[in-house]
C-alpha cells in the first residue's frame, strides 16, 4: 500500500559511527508482511546499529526467537498484531511498539491495553521510529520487571514470570492488574503518583482519563481480597499497605 510505510530521511545527529555504537547489539524482531515497507526499514535500522530479524505473518512472529524490541504491524494476514502483541506479552515482558495505519484513538487504546509500550502511525519517520524505541527501551529497563522477586506483606510478585501471590495463593490477573500491582509492589508504603501510574503502566504516550487506573484498583481490590491493602490517598496516587 503506496504511502503508508517509511519517510526515509537523513537523520541529523550523531555520525553513524555513534549511532551503531549506541544501538550496538540491540536486536529488532519487524514484524511486517508488505515487502516495499519492510526492506526500506529494515535496512535502515541495520544503518542504525541494530541487529534485524524480519518476519511477514503473526505466527512467525510468535513462533521467533526472542528480541529485545518487536516493532509489531497491526495488519497481518494471518493474525493480526493485536492478537500477536497478546500472546508475546503473555509470556514475556519484550517492548513492543504497534504499526497501524490509522490514526484512530481505539486502535492505539486496544494496543496499549492488550500491553504494547507504544505506537507508531504510517507514514513514519526513521528519525521518529529510532527516537521511540531508545525512548521505550530506556522506559521499560527501569520498570519493576527488571528485578526479581517484588515483597510487599502476603503480597509476593515474580516479576520475570508474572506470577504474583498472596499468602501463597496464586492471583489470576490481567495484564494491566499485574502491571499495576507490580509498580505498586516496588515501593511498598510509598505513594504512586497517578501520573507515573499512567506513565509507567498506560504508556507515556497517552494521555487517557484516570479512570481507568480507578477501574483496575477496584478490580485488583477484589481479587487480593483485602480492599484495604491499596490504599486511596486523595488527590495524590495509591500506596501498597505493608
Amino acid at each position: 500500500m503506496p504511502g503508508l510505510g517509511l519517510r526515509l530521511e537523513c537523520p541529523r545527529g550523531p555520525p553513524r559511527q555513534a549511532r551503531a555504537a549506541y544501538d550496538h547489539g540491540m536486536h529488532l524482531l519487524v514484524v511486517e508482511d508488505e515487502d516495499s515497507i519492510a526492506e526500506p526499514l529494515v535496512e535502515g535500522l541495520r544503518d542504525e546499529g541494530f541487529e534485524v530479524t524480519r518476519v511477514a505473518t503473526g505466527q512467525e512472529a510468535i513462533d521467533a526467537p526472542p528480541a529485545d524490541l518487536v516493532l509489531l504491524d497491526v495488519r497481518l494476514p494471518d493474525i493480526d498484531g493485536f492478537a500477536v502483541c497478546r500472546e508475546l506479552r503473555a509470556r514475556s515482558g519484550v517492548p513492543i511498539i504497534m504499526v497501524t495505519a490509522k490514526g484512530e484513538e481505539i486502535d492505539r487504546v486496544v494496543g496499549l491495553e492488550l500491553g504494547a509500550d507504544d505506537y507508531v502511525v504510517k507514514p513514519f519517520g526513521l528519525r521518529e521510529l529510532v527516537a521511540r524505541i531508545r525512548a521505550v527501551t530506556r522506559r521499560t529497563s527501569e520498570r519493576p520487571e527488571s528485578r526479581h522477586t517484588l515483597v510487599a506483606g502476603p503480597v509476593e510478585v515474580d516479576v520475570p514470570a508474572r506470577r504474583a501471590t498472596i499468602g501463597g495463593r496464586e492471583l489470576k490477573l490481567t495484564l494491566k492488574e499485574f502491571d499495576l500491582l507490580a509498580l505498586l509492589a516496588s515501593q511498598p508504603g510509598v505513594v504512586i503518583e497517578r501520573e507515573r501510574i499512567l506513565r509507567e503502566v498506560w504508556n507515556t504516550t497517552w494521555y487517557g482519563s484516570s479512570k481507568t487506573v480507578d477501574v483496575h484498583v477496584a478490580a485488583l481490590r477484589k481479587k487480593l481480597g483485602d480492599p484495604t491493602l491499596i490504599e486511596t490517598v486523595r488527590g495524590v496516587g495509591l500506596r501498597l499497605r505493608v
